[in-house]
């Protein structure tokens, strides 16, 4: 029932985000690829030698939805689609969107786009490979303590001409499980760009602030002189040994560290004459062995037996201990230096390439391109989009990303459950054995039954392991303080024997007394009474 339910909410929510998306202008819609179709003869791989990694068109595990797979291990992966027309990154809201699933898990390797600004003429898809330039480099990157979702701006410097990449600070960092993830970046007219993770946003920041990208749009006004030098007599140090200091005449800087400890004495067991080791006496010469050849057979050595019980063997030494009057190498102490001038750095001077902005001066995007190398496999790239409104790339997170990823949410959960009631079944199948071995222990004997009534109970009803496992504790402590403290009979009181009439056929009282005492002595042990 509950099953149903889910599904039904999410065609509900298909249902609803469609019609969001049938609203949305055309437009609005610059690219998009679902891959539903083959990618032959629409995108095309990178003939270039370094490019080994074979794309596949395949589904997602659990799907019937078709992506771009990276289908090898350990390899380079080099794939682009030219747009019809090259999206313009200056006029208003530009949001680029892509959905990953790294199925095989990532553990170096990237899976980022790389959004290529127009080539030079001549330019051919085929030559597409690390050298093409781009315009926005975005994507999941992760490999040892790299993780992070790149977003790198290559921007012109009007002044020098040269593109610099600027890499955003702080980069959220990358999902590691197995599902489907969808990545956006919005990028605003305001000059504010947001990153977002399956819809929500994971950063904020501005192009043209020095806190947001390294290094910044907008270069420093100034920079270091290259032409300037330090002067030889600048002096960086801010301390100085003390010229007026002189070395104690009492400091001998050729003491040792350590001296014979002249107080030792040696044991009065040492064995002086014993050797610390001697011949094997079990050892034999190999009957292969050759003296002309081998040489002369030595038995092994093995440590004296008559050393392990002595205080040692050989020759004794007295130990060493460290030397008082040891001080080490004299060196004067240090003092402020008079002369000290800082830390030198060169002069500021005006930078030649600084330049005011007040918008980056994006270069269009004239094709998507995938260039990667990876040591995992099963990365699929899904859903690739570029849109004008971040609505609408809202809407396809919707329609295209979200009831995919809550059917893989639910199959991970059930399948971690799954995972965790058969790690709790192995450790309740090792306490089931532990608790049967408990039950054979001799002095045990007398509740093995009890006990081992407790474990089939247990084994018929999982839930009651721990239960079981605590009233066996309960059975053992409880045995344990008996012995300690309960070994020992109350005293028994005796009662006097009553005066009884004798007759003819019965036994007299003292007769009767005297059975009563054999009895009990049989059944069990009476303390003695202390004669008086």
């Amino acid at each position: 029932m509950m099953i149903m339910m889910r599904y039904a909410l999410l065609l509900l929510l298909a249902f609803a985000s469609l019609q969001l998306l049938c609203f949305a202008a055309d437009d609005d819609v610059v690219f998009y690829d679902s891959f539903e179709e083959s990618f032959d003869g629409r995108w095309i791989v990178s003939d270039k030698d370094d490019y080994k990694g074979v794309w596949k068109h395949s589904k997602s595990e659990g799907h019937d939805d078709y992506g771009l797979l990276v289908s090898e291990m350990a390899k380079k992966y080099a794939i682009v689609k030219e747009l019809d027309e090259a999206v313009n990154l200056k006029d208003g809201t530009t949001v680029l969107q892509f959905e990953t699933r790294l199925q095989g898990g990532l553990e170096c390797g990237g899976a980022y786009l790389k959004y290529l600004r127009p080539q030079d003429a001549g330019w051919k898809p085929k030559e597409f490979d690390n050298e093409s330039p781009y315009s926005i480099m975005f994507g999941p990157d992760k490999c040892g303590a790299t993780n992070k979702l790149h977003f790198i701006l290559k921007h012109k410097n009007p002044k020098s001409g040269e593109y610099i990449e600027h890499h955003l600070k702080y980069p959220p960092s990358v999902p590691s499980d197995k599902l489907t993830h969808v990545y956006t970046a919005i990028l605003k007219p305001d000059n504010e760009v947001s990153i977002l993770i399956d819809g929500e946003e994971k950063k904020k920041a501005s192009f043209l602030s020095a806190e947001d990208f390294e290094p910044p749009l907008i270069p420093s006004k100034t920079i270091p002189d290259p032409d300037d030098k330090k002067p030889e007599d600048w002096d960086e140090r801010a301390k100085i040994p003390d010229p007026d200091a002189v070395k104690p005449e009492d400091w001998d800087e050729d003491a040792p560290m350590e001296i014979e400890d002249e107080e030792a004495v040696k044991p009065e067991s040492w064995l002086d004459d014993e050797p610390e080791e001697i011949d094997d006496p079990e050892a034999t010469k190999p009957e292969d062995w050759d003296d002309e050849e081998d040489g002369e057979w030595e038995a092994p050595k093995i440590e004296n037996p008559k050393c392990e019980i002595a205080p040692g063997c050989g020759e004794w030494k007295r130990p060493m201990k460290r030397n008082p009057s040891y001080k080490g190498k004299w060196s004067p102490p240090l003092i402020d230096n008079p002369s000290y001038k800082g830390i030198w750095k060169p002069q500021e001077i005006p930078n030649p390439n600084y330049f005011e902005l007040e918008k980056p001066d994006f270069d269009p995007i004239a094709a998507i391109g995938i260039e990667i190398w990876t040591m995992q496999d099963g990365i699929l790239f899904d859903n690739i989009l570029i849109a004008k409104n971040d609505k609408v790339a809202e809407s396809y997170r919707e329609t295209t990303w979200k009831p995919k990823f809550e059917v893989e949410k639910e199959k991970q959960k059930a399948e971690d459950e799954a995972a965790g009631s058969a790690r709790l079944a192995g450790f309740q199948r090792k306490v089931f054995d532990v608790l049967y071995k408990v039950a054979d222990i001799p002095f045990l004997s007398k509740y093995k039954h009890q006990i081992l009534d407790l474990i089939e109970h247990a084994e018929t009803q999982p839930n009651l392991t721990i239960g079981v496992l605590v009233s066996t504790v309960v059975i053992i402590l409880t045995i344990f303080f008996k012995l300690i403290f309960g070994g020992k009979k109350q005293p028994r009181v005796e009662k006097k024997p009553e005066v009884a009439e004798t007759s003819n056929g019965e036994e007299s009282s003292g007769e009767k007394a005297e059975e009563a005492e054999k009895e009990e002595a049989a059944a069990a042990p009476r303390r003695r009474r202390r004669d008086n």
